[in-house]
């Protein structure tokens, strides 16, 4: 009987983690739609505002969030958990979160947004894509965490990656810019690696669906009173213009799909393990390639190819050891 009791056990804890798994590659693959849509967008008026460089994807960034961010308290209003935001702002991992979501959302977004601007989605995606490994670093450094040797090997794959994706810029004169867009996409790469190296403690006590919620509010709220207007006044006229136009509002379905990501990301990591999740969500710098390809024309160069390819095999092992992120039954 206690057998049979403890098979059941086994049967719904890997059910669980299947379930985990599809989240945490639904995750990445929203993530790397989201990036090839915002570029897509960027490119339509009134983000080709030519008054200054940055404060097109700066509104950009701040919409996304701030979209994302009403999608997410819509979803715990339906799942009965709003009340929960109020309950959890009062406690000491709330502030951790919101600490996190300023780097993770000001800093990292804007690094990233700012990268598909100037650099391209793809490119972009690519080095963000080193993220878990720089956090694995930090994480040493910070939180005292040892370093395997396959982690070393990781994060000096996942950064010799990077070197090859920004080595030869896309022929094209799109991208004039092409390595400032580089150096701030690495700038977005830090920013999440911050925030996760943050976020972990408050993780553990706090639901993920409020959690999530509170990191995309406090980010938008970041991005309108401090960001934007260190920007200037044209970043308001770019906001103000884009709610009334399309592109403004195709960033609300693009927040949907952001939003998904994000939910998807701290769901899986609550159901499959931390590692596993990183190893599979990691996965959004292809997706973004396949994305960019079928929607917006992308030229595969082979240094692309090769460098999101070692970029990604570098994350996956500073993460674990590859055979533990597939066996399913090891938590």
């Amino acid at each position: 009987m206690e057998q049979s009791a403890q098979l059941l056990l086994q049967k719904r804890n890997l059910t669980f983690a299947k379930k985990g798994v599809g989240r945490g590659l639904l995750s990445g693959a929203a993530w790397g739609l989201d990036g090839v849509l915002m570029g897509m967008v960027l490119g339509l008026a009134p983000f080709t505002n030519n008054q200054s460089i940055f404060a097109a994807p700066l509104v950009g960034a701040c919409l996304h969030d701030g979209f994302a961010a009403l999608w997410l308290f819509i979803y715990n209003i339906i799942n009965g958990k709003w009340r929960d935001y109020a309950r959890t702002l009062k406690t000491r991992p709330a502030k951790m979160i919101m600490l996190a979501a300023i780097l993770g959302g000001p800093i990292g977004m804007s690094g990233n947004l700012l990268g598909i601007y100037f650099a391209g989605a793809s490119y972009t995606a690519a080095i963000t894509a080193a993220y878990p490994a720089v956090g694995a670093l930090l994480g040493s450094v910070f939180l005292k965490e040892k370093i395997s040797r396959r982690l070393w090997f990781g994060i000096i794959m996942a950064i010799f990656g990077s070197f090859i994706v920004g080595f030869v810029p896309p022929n094209s004169s799109n991208y004039p810019h092409f390595y400032l867009g580089i150096g701030l996409a690495v700038v977005g790469a830090l920013g999440w690696a911050v925030e996760g190296v943050l976020s972990t403690y408050g993780m553990d006590l706090v639901d993920s669906d409020i959690a999530i919620g509170i990191r995309e509010a406090t980010s938008f709220l970041v991005y309108i009173v401090v960001i934007l207007p260190l920007v200037g006044g044209v970043s308001f006229r770019i906001l103000t213009a884009s709610l009334a136009s399309p592109a403004g509002w195709y960033i609300a379905v693009v927040g949907l799909v952001g939003g998904t990501s994000f939910l998807s990301w701290y769901r899986a990591m609550n159901m499959t393990g931390v590692g596993r999740t990183m190893g599979l969500s990691v996965t959004f710098a292809l997706w973004s390639v396949f994305f960019g390809w079928l929607l917006n024309n992308l030229q595969l160069a082979p240094n692309l190819i090769i460098g999101v390819v070692i970029i990604f095999l570098g994350t996956v092992l500073s993460l674990g050891n590859p055979k533990d992120l597939l066996n399913l039954k090891t938590r």
